[in-house]
């Protein structure tokens, strides 16, 4: 064996008795212990959430306007009167529209008078032109006046119907039932239809639903669903938190100042009326919530014990000799199979038993990101490992970081004296 050989041999055979001296000192000294931290499974619920800002708003709103123009005459409803499908809320000046229909009457009367004269004298002719004592010219003459008679009479009858209907129109009747949101006009006021129909009266419909017009960005749409649960709240009530369903889900893309969304529809009761069409809501949709199923902390699956740490803590708890701790789980006792599933990820977590550190294999499902479900391998209220810390008992200035092990390589300058 050559010199260089055997120098390699003593640097090895230095380092493990250092090593060992290092161990037996550092974790057999009463002023060092090591803590575990756990989190304990617990049965709860997975769910993520997408928030999204909308406007409460009735389930449906009727503005109610007027066909004719003229000078309102009668109010007889203001804002938040609760009013009933047909009840008559405005009248409209009459004096001009009721004129419109008596001279469409009498223009209708005149024109059947002379319809009746037609006929008979078409009566006549007709006859005479059966007996050969007039010409079919005669004939064809009395007929055409008839008919002429009767399509003026039609047009009269048409401009009486007519002068009716705006005379009708002129009686403001509410269509639905249903409380008057907004009041536009006031008695004495002109309004003119001529080229649009004014709003007179915005009526909401039943305010103990009410629905909330959410604009959802287009990076969640896709996770959004028919049925899925809301909670909200608005600014009149910061400490109320309501609560809605998804009705429906907009295709139309909405764009403003280049940012795409999309209108989604959240019904929303409203017995106690503090909702308010209006109000601006700040909207949590639940996207996904699985109920009452064991979840655990997900940090604990990326833990990984350091094995001398592992087998110096179960040296100090005089617990169960390390080849028989650090054995990989595999055949799960039965009653820890609380959520049996063929499917999941397989995962490798530390359970603590009394003194004892035990490696498992479990299946979890979905993960919100906090928690994760476990489909088997655990039952509630098992202790698994999030992290082992070596930590002085009576920390002083040298050995304050006493987090991280002895085994660790330590940056220049930071070795004990």
């Amino acid at each position: 064996m050559n010199t260089k050989l055997k120098k390699i041999l003593i640097y090895i055979g230095g380092a493990i008795i250092v090593s060992a001296a290092v161990y037996k000192i550092w974790f057999s000294s009463e002023d060092t212990s090591i803590v575990v931290e756990t989190t304990a499974v617990k049965t709860g619920t997975i769910s993520t959430v997408i928030t999204a800002t909308g406007t409460v708003e009735p389930i449906r709103q009727v503005e109610v306007g007027t066909q004719v123009s003229g000078v309102i005459d009668h109010i007889y409803v203001d804002y938040n009167a609760t009013v009933k499908a047909g009840q008559l809320i405005a009248e409209l000046d009459k004096t001009a529209l009721k004129a419109t229909v008596a001279e469409a009457t009498a223009a209708l009367n005149t024109a059947l008078n002379e319809q009746d004269y037609q006929q008979k004298s078409f009566d006549r002719i007709a006859k005479l032109h059966d007996g050969k004592v007039v010409s079919d010219t005669d004939y064809e003459e009395a007929l055409y006046k008839l008919n002429n008679a009767k399509g003026i009479a039609d047009q009269k009858r048409s401009d009486l119907s007519r002068a009716r209907t705006n005379l009708s129109y002129a009686s403001i009747y509410s269509p639905i039932d249903g409380v008057v949101v907004s009041r536009s006009v006031d008695v004495g006021q002109t309004v003119a239809a001529s080229y649009s129909t004014p709003t007179l009266f915005t009526i909401a419909q039943d305010l103990k639903q009410m629905q909330v017009e959410a604009d959802v960005d287009e990076a969640d749409i896709g996770q959004v669903k028919l049925g899925q649960r809301v909670v909200f709240t608005v600014d009149a009530y910061p400490e109320d938190e309501f609560s809605g369903t998804i009705t429906q889900v907009r295709l139309e893309p909405v764009e403003e100042s280049n940012v795409i969304t999309y209108t989604v529809i959240i019904k929303a009761d409203n017995q106690d009326g503090k909702l308010m069409p209006g109000l601006t809501a700040s909207i949590s949709i639940y996207t996904l919530e699985i109920k009452d199923v064991l979840t655990l902390d997900s940090k604990a699956l990326s833990f990984k014990p350091d094995p001398q740490v592992l087998s110096a803590y179960q040296e100090q708890r005089h617990a169960a000799p390390e080849q028989n701790i650090i054995k990989q789980v595999r055949n799960v006792p039965a009653n820890y199979k609380v959520y049996i599933s063929q499917q999941g990820e397989e995962k490798t977590v530390w359970v603590k038993e009394g003194d004892n550190i035990q490696e498992r294999t479990i299946h979890i499902g979905t993960s919100d990101g906090v928690v994760v479900q476990v489909l088997d391998g655990l039952r509630e209220g098992d202790e698994v490992v999030l992290s082992m810390n070596v930590v002085s008992a009576q920390p002083t200035a040298e050995n304050e970081a006493t987090s991280e092990s002895p085994f660790m390589p330590k940056p220049p300058g930071s070795k004990k004296k």
